[in-house]
C-alpha cells in the first residue's frame, strides 16, 4: 500500500484524492482551511456551475491557455463523466442557458457534501487546519512534505492542488507556485483573469449599476482583435464588469504599453443603415425636441448623455437642425462606443488565475512532474485557464482525476 498526500482540499484536490484512493492506497488530504471546498462554495454565485454540457470541440475552444496540453486529461475524464460522477453520488443536475451545468438544488454545498461523503467512503484521511510549508525531495524524487509545525510526513507520491491566487480569502496563497519553484519548475507570469476591467473614461462611474443586455464588446490590442463577444455588460465605479467583460479579460496579456481599446456596439441587431433609418424615424417623431430628449426610445436614460457627449454634438441642439453628417456620427457612436482599458481589478475579484506552472514540464497523461518523480500538479496551479461557463471547474476535475490516477500507477 502506497501513501499518497494531496495538498489542497478544493475541486482538483478532492477529485485527486478520490481517484488515488480507488486503488486501495493510503490517501491523506491536507487542507489549511477549517473546511473543504471553500472556493467551490462561492463559485457560480454559490450555485456551483460545475461543468459545461457542450460538445468536446466547443469545450476545448473555450480554453484560453494550453488547451492541447489538456487533451489527455479532458478526454480521460470529460464533462459527461463529471456529470455521471455527481449524479451517481446522489446530486441531481440541470443544464441551463449556455449549457451551464448546476445542481438542481442551486446549492454548491450539495456538491461539496457529495465529495466529502465519497472521500469518507473511500477511507481518505482528511486533515483540516493543516498547512504544508514545503516539499521533501531527495535525488529528484519526492519523499514527503514538511508541515507548518515542523513535522514531516513521509509519502510515496504528492499531488499539489493548492489553487492559484484568486479569491485569497478562501486560502489561495500561491503556496503551490513556491513548491513548484523549489522543485525546479518554471512559473509563467501570473495575473488575475475573469476579472472586471478598469477604464480611463470617467463617465463609467456616472453609469454605475447600469446593466446593458444584448450588446457586443470587442477588445483590441492596436489593430488586433483579442476578443469579440455578445451578451451582458455592467458599469461600475471603476469601469466595467459583467459576463462579457470577465470573458474578455482572459485575453488581456500581462500588460500593454499603451493599454487596450474596446468598442461597444449598443445596437448589434441593427446594421449601420438600419440604425440610421431607425434614428430618422425617431427624430421625425420628436423633431421639435432637443437631442438629449429625443433618444429615450433607443437607449436607457443614463446612457443618452454619454453617447451624445462622445459624438461631439451639442445636446441642446434641436433634432430638426441636425445635419446628415451629425446623424451619421451619432450612428457611428452607437455602433462603436470607445472604451480605454487601463488595467483590471486584483486577485480578490478574479475568478481564476492565469499563468502558473509551465505545462511543458508536466506529463499531460498523469500530471506528474518531468523533473521530480512522484510529484504531481492539478487544477489552477497549472498554466491553464478558460472562459466562464463551468470550463475552469472542468479543468480542475479532469486534471485532479488524472493526477489521482497517475499516483496509483506510480512505482
Amino acid at each position: 500500500m502506497k501513501r499518497i498526500l494531496i495538498i489542497g482540499g478544493g475541486a482538483a484536490g478532492m477529485m485527486a484524492a478520490i481517484a488515488a484512493a480507488e486503488n486501495h492506497n493510503q490517501v491523506i488530504l491536507l487542507e489549511q482551511n477549517e473546511k473543504l471546498g471553500k472556493k467551490l462554495f462561492i463559485t457560480g454565485k454559490g450555485r456551483c456551475n460545475l461543468t459545461n454540457a457542450c460538445e468536446m470541440e466547443e469545450l476545448i475552444a473555450n480554453i484560453v491557455t494550453n488547451h492541447k496540453f489538456l487533451y489527455s486529461s479532458l478526454y480521460g475524464f470529460d464533462n459527461q463523466a463529471v456529470m455521471r460522477f455527481f449524479e451517481t453520488l446522489g446530486v441531481p443536475l440541470k443544464t441551463e442557458r449556455g449549457n451551464r451545468v448546476f445542481p438542481v438544488s442551486d446549492h454548491a454545498s450539495d456538491i461539496i457534501r457529495a465529495l466529502e461523503r465519497e472521500l469518507h467512503r473511500r477511507k481518505v484521511e482528511i486533515r483540516l487546519r493543516t498547512r504544508v510549508s514545503g516539499l521533501c525531495i531527495g535525488q529528484k524524487k519526492i519523499t514527503g512534505v514538511y508541515l507548518a509545525d515542523n513535522t514531516r510526513l513521509e509519502a510515496d507520491a504528492v499531488v499539489v492542488a493548492t489553487g492559484g491566487l484568486s479569491y485569497p480569502s478562501t486560502g489561495s496563497t500561491g503556496d503551490g507556485y513556491r513548491f513548484a519553484r523549489e522543485a525546479g519548475h518554471t512559473i509563467v507570469g501570473c495575473r488575475p483573469s475573469l476579472v472586471p476591467m478598469v477604464t480611463k473614461e470617467p463617465w463609467c462611474k456616472d453609469l454605475m449599476g447600469l446593466t446593458l443586455k444584448n450588446v457586443t464588446f470587442t477588445l483590441y490590442n492596436g489593430k488586433k482583435i483579442l476578443f469579440h463577444g455578445f451578451g451582458e455588460l455592467l458599469f461600475t465605479h471603476f469601469g466595467i464588469s459583467g459576463p462579457l467583460v470577465l470573458s474578455a479579460s482572459a485575453y488581456l496579456g500581462t500588460g500593454s504599453e499603451t493599454g487596450y481599446e474596446a468598442r461597444l456596439d449598443l445596437k448589434p441587431a441593427l446594421t449601420t443603415e438600419q440604425l440610421d433609418e431607425r434614428l430618422q424615424r425617431d427624430f421625425f417623431r420628436y423633431q421639435n425636441r432637443q437631442l438629449c430628449n429625443a433618444m429615450d426610445d433607443l437607449l436607457p436614460k443614463k446612457m443618452i448623455p454619454v453617447v451624445i457627449a462622445e459624438s461631439g454634438i451639442p445636446s441642446a441642439k434641436k433634432v430638426n437642425g441636425l445635419t446628415r453628417q451629425e446623424r451619421l456620427t451619432l450612428v457611428q457612436t452607437l455602433k462603436s462606443l470607445p472604451l480605454h482599458i487601463i488595467g483590471t481589478r486584483d486577485y480578490p475579484e478574479a475568478i481564476v488565475t492565469a499563468g502558473g506552472i509551465h505545462v511543458k514540464e508536466i506529463h499531460p497523461q498523469t500530471m506528474e512532474s518531468k523533473l521530480v518523480k512522484g510529484l504531481y500538479f492539478a487544477g489552477e496551479v497549472l498554466d491553464t485557464d478558460a472562459l466562464t461557463g463551468g470550463f475552469n471547474l472542468q479543468i480542475a476535475w479532469s486534471t485532479g482525476y488524472a493526477a489521482g490516477c497517475g499516483t496509483a500507477l506510480h512505482d
